[in-house]
């Protein structure tokens, strides 16, 4: 999978923990706009990437909040405990930055790395169908997130299924091309 950001990791969590693809299909959800920081247009940045600071490496943020939809020039950041700081060029003062407090962070997909073989982002796994190893199909994965120990894929069919991602003794297969994945999973638990 390949993480968030896109580095990969066996099922990485570019578009990771609970991320999706922009429900617009222009991009890939990989943070969101916390609070202000300090008084001259900085902001904390809840970074959905791994590394954390590997939102940084992405050009053009298309910042998403109800209608409002703006692309934003990422002038300097850094981490700060679990936060990025981000200062934007376009913007100055904290109120300004105050009106763009939970706003989504969204990047194009195709400025996300190639990924090696058996390398996912889990954007490109979230909407695939899941079926088990003699062919039930348990749903639609509809979000990923992280436990520690591995990873794991929120299902969603007749009723949600939380599947580990353990390759190869849960997750047998991934097609991104045939939209689909197998499982070995008991399909009544």
């Amino acid at each position: 999978m390949t993480a968030q950001d896109g580095s990969p990791s066996g099922a990485n969590t570019a578009g990771g923990a609970n991320h999706t693809a922009d429900p617009d299909n222009q991009g890939v959800v990989v943070g969101k706009i916390a609070s202000p920081f300090g008084v001259k247009g900085w902001t904390k940045v809840v970074s959905y990437t791994q590394p954390l600071a590997g939102l940084m490496e992405y050009n053009n943020w298309q910042l998403s909040k109800g209608r409002m939809r703006r692309t934003v020039d990422v002038q300097q950041g850094r981490e700060h405990g679990k936060f990025l700081v981000v200062k934007f060029r376009e913007i100055d003062d904290r109120e300004q930055v105050a009106l763009l407090t939970n706003a989504e962070v969204i990047v194009a997909r195709d400025q996300f790395a190639e990924t090696e073989q058996g390398d996912y982002y889990w954007a490109d796994l979230i909407g695939l169908r899941v079926f088990t190893t003699t062919g039930v199909e348990l749903g639609v994965i509809d979000s990923l997130f992280e436990t520690g120990a591995n990873d794991v894929m929120v299902v969603k069919g007749e009723r949600e299924r939380l599947v580990p991602w353990i390759v190869p003794d849960v997750v047998t297969s991934v097609e991104l091309d045939a939209g689909r994945m197998t499982v070995d999973w008991d399909p009544d638990f």
